[in-house]
């Protein structure tokens, strides 16, 4: 081993000590405290409506948001600039190329939209709400005359199509044996270290347990069903989620979460690595 690469792990370790030695820092945002802008200025009222939940869907960062839509709400077909993924909060929604017959996706559906890929979105009549998350922006809507191709797919999965794997297929959810347990149901990217991966993670009504990135890593999540009851020991205190709450972490630290719903929690769960759901001891 030569003195340069020597130095340089010496480095990169140091560098690696230093992160993990920062303190945890831990974000929460409930749903009743969002503030919401149009999410396309130039449609006015008509446009669907977005609140932050971190970054800023205007700038080039990564960003998550809310969005709600009205009764019937449809889009003219157009394109973005920029890859989108999403899932669906309340209500039902369509989003697909402009010629596509009507595909509803209900709550807990997830879909994406390439970049510069001409489509539509449209919602039912009782309205509906979506999360949307960006890894650069800013967000912008473009006439369909500016449409390119950018060699992604776009993707919808229905709720009722997600594969659902609990703690005998998933090294990452330590549950005991002799009840239903949390599940994990994968969505996109690769789940290995310093990778960004997302999923649902899924937990029965009344589950007490923790959820921890591994090796510190980034872990965002937002409440797509459910009551959830959230808290990370001093670093946050115990706060009652709703849909469309955001909660994420930097650094070694457990989020405490209890599950208060009939029909169980879902949660999108966004990190640049693995992570672990465990039982509460």
């Amino acid at each position: 081993m030569t003195v340069r690469t020597i130095l340089s792990v010496m480095m990169t370790a140091l560098a690696t000590s230093q992160v993990l030695a920062q303190p945890p820092k831990v974000e929460v945002v409930k749903r009743e405290d969002v503030q919401f802008i149009p999410l396309n200025p130039a449609r006015g009222d008509a446009s669907p409506q977005a609140g932050t939940l971190w970054g800023d869907i205007r700038e080039d960062v990564p960003s998550g948001a809310i969005i709600t839509f009205a009764d019937n709400f449809a889009s003219p077909p157009h394109i973005h600039n920029i890859t989108y993924r999403a899932v669906v909060i309340e209500g039902t929604v369509h989003n697909d190329d402009p010629n596509a017959k009507n595909m509803w996706m209900n709550p807990g559906s997830f879909w994406t939209q390439p970049a510069g890929e001409v489509h539509i979105t449209s919602v039912g009549p009782n309205g509906g709400t979506a999360f949307l998350e960006i890894l650069s922006g800013p967000y912008l809507v473009r006439p369909m005359s500016e449409a390119f191709d950018n060699g992604e797919l776009p993707i919808n999965v229905e709720k009722t199509n997600l594969v659902w794997l609990d703690s005998k297929d998933v090294k990452w959810v330590k549950h005991g044996l002799g009840s239903v347990g949390p599940e994990v149901a994968f969505l996109w990217g690769t789940p290995e270290e310093g990778t960004l991966n997302g999923t649902f993670v899924k937990l029965p009504y009344g589950y007490t347990g923790t959820l921890t990135a591994d090796n510190g890593a980034s872990l965002k999540a937002v409440l797509v069903q459910g009551t959830l009851t959230h808290g990370a020991g001093d670093k946050s205190p115990t706060a009652t989620l709703d849909p469309g709450s955001y909660f994420g972490s930097e650094g070694t630290l457990s989020h405490e979460l209890i599950c208060g719903a009939d029909k169980g929690c879902i949660l999108y769960v966004r990190t640049a690595g693995t992570y672990q759901v465990a039982d509460s001891k």
